[in-house]
């Protein structure tokens, strides 16, 4: 059976969970130089740590009353609130800097608990949609909003970021710009849109994205996961490949793929007037990954312990079949056609691998599997670090903010990493908990935020031993086949 980490329940102290706070302060000293002159190292703690505050909502007003000063140690006034907007939308620090050092201090503290992992480092492509009110800030547009499930208007952001068993780090981002949206000059000029930023699509952004983490040299890739959306591109895949990276990547179910190798049947590699006759399926061998799926006897498929959710083992099942891509009309590489359904058979989802034939159905699967960290990391994101509060209409400042954003979620996924090991069930808010007590002005006491915590954590496991005992009861004989 495949698992994800091997925990132990063992007693943290308060001390423990003191010191892991306190080291906040020691590794933002790593990052202050990045952001030049000292009054601007300044306003980068202010803004971390009100990224952190348990604050309703993060712009820059209430971050910078709270926690800003005046001369002489005074409370914040406007001039503060002013120099932290400047701050965030003009000073000339470079957000590149800040994420690649973001992916050093990834490849230094987190990659290593990769070799408790058979999956090693996965990195994942992801977007989120930003939805906004106005008309005025860099790259909104009427588009598809993913979290709402429908067009909105609003910004979408490209985000890569890594997973090791130890954490997840947001390593990169880029704002998407719509094709109408860079072709607007006055817009662009408005909203300090570099010159040489041209319209990419977003799985074009995403590539470069991945091309930037490896240029820096810190963070290497075991694999690499994404939707449909760049899982559908092949030239997404294509750059994949160029840089010799492993993936397992979603696709839609009318993608199609040779049954059998194309190599051995005649007239196989169509020039483009041939292309319709393909798509219209001329070749019996030539199938849609949806009639693939319905082709596979019941003995195909095999269940997979993905992980131990809040209510109760996750569990899927898994089939695997070796095909022949499909790609810019013509036959591509061999690859592997991965499938997943729920339990009850429902909810079919479909990846393509370009793993090495021997590799195994259950590593492809955890690999694809580890999205869920990634939609929980800008889950948070938005819900405990003003991922979304942002008042930013400018393009350094959205991705100033971003990068800010990248370097709080990392000090608190480090705090986690930190006194995970004797509290196994920390999640990040309740990390959050801990840091918000050290604060300047603290809202709670260290003591009071760890019996927030314990609460917490017991209410967290009576619930999930609730959940799990149902799941076990409703599936004694899957139960007893995954040895649960």
């Amino acid at each position: 059976m495949f698992v994800d980490i091997c925990q132990e329940d063992t007693p943290m102290t308060r001390d423990e969970v003191r010191a892991a706070a306190r080291r906040v302060t020691r590794w933002h000293d790593r990052f202050a130089p990045l952001f030049g002159r000292k009054e601007a190292q300044e306003h980068s703690r202010v803004y971390v740590k009100g990224l952190m505050s348990d604050q309703p909502r993060k712009s820059v007003e209430p971050i910078a009353l709270q926690f800003a000063r005046g001369a002489g140690g005074t409370a914040a006034t406007q001039n503060e609130v002013v120099a932290l907007q400047s701050f965030l939308s003009e000073s000339p620090w470079e957000m590149t800097a800040v994420f690649a050092e973001i992916q050093t201090v990834f490849a230094e503290e987190l990659m290593p608990t990769s070799e408790q992992w058979h999956l090693g480092a996965v990195g994942v492509i992801d977007e989120s949609g930003f939805v906004k009110a106005g008309t005025e800030s860099v790259g909104v547009d009427r588009q598809w909003c993913g979290r709402l499930g429908k067009t909105a208007n609003c910004q979408v952001g490209v985000f890569l970021t890594g997973v090791t068993p130890g954490g997840t780090a947001l390593l990169d981002a880029q704002l998407f710009l719509t094709a109408e949206w860079a072709a607007d000059r006055a817009r662009r000029k408005k909203t300090r849109v570099p010159k040489d930023v041209k319209f990419q699509t977003k799985p074009q952004i995403a590539a470069e994205l991945i091309r930037r983490a490896l240029a820096n040299g810190k963070v290497r890739f075991d694999w690499i996961t994404a939707d449909e959306l760049y899982g559908s591109s092949g030239e997404f895949l294509d750059a994949l490949e160029e840089m010799h990276l492993r993936y397992v990547v979603e696709v839609k179910k009318n993608t199609v793929v040779w049954t059998v190798d194309p190599a051995t049947l005649p007239g196989a590699y169509p020039g483009p007037k041939r292309r319709r006759k393909i798509g219209s399926y001329k070749y019996k061998e030539v199938q849609s990954v949806e009639e693939v799926a319905a082709s596979l006897p019941a003995e195909a498929w095999h269940p997979l312990l993905l992980r131990e959710g809040a209510k109760g083992p996750l569990v899927h099942e898994f089939a695997a079949v070796r095909v022949w891509a499909m790609r810019h009309y013509q036959p591509g590489p061999p690859i592997w056609l991965l499938l997943r359904r729920s339990t009850a058979k429902t909810d079919l989802k479909y990846y393509v691998s370009n793993a090495s034939a021997d590799t195994l159905w259950q590593h492809m699967a955890l690999a694809g599997a580890a999205r869920w960290r990634v939609e929980e990391c800008l889950e948070d994101g938005k819900m405990h670090l003003g991922m979304a509060d942002y008042e930013a209409r400018s393009w350094s400042s959205w991705h100033h903010h971003m990068s800010l954003v990248a370097l709080a979620h990392l000090y608190v996924t480090l705090t986690k990493r930190d006194v995970k090991h004797d509290v196994p069930e920390l999640t990040l808010d309740m990390a959050l908990r801990v840091l918000r007590s050290t604060f300047a002005r603290p809202t709670l006491s260290e003591d009071e935020a760890m019996d927030i915590i314990d609460y917490h954590i017991e209410r967290n496991r009576v619930a999930h031993d609730s959940h799990r005992k149902s799941w076990l009861a409703k599936h004694k004989q899957l139960a007893r086949k995954l040895l649960l």
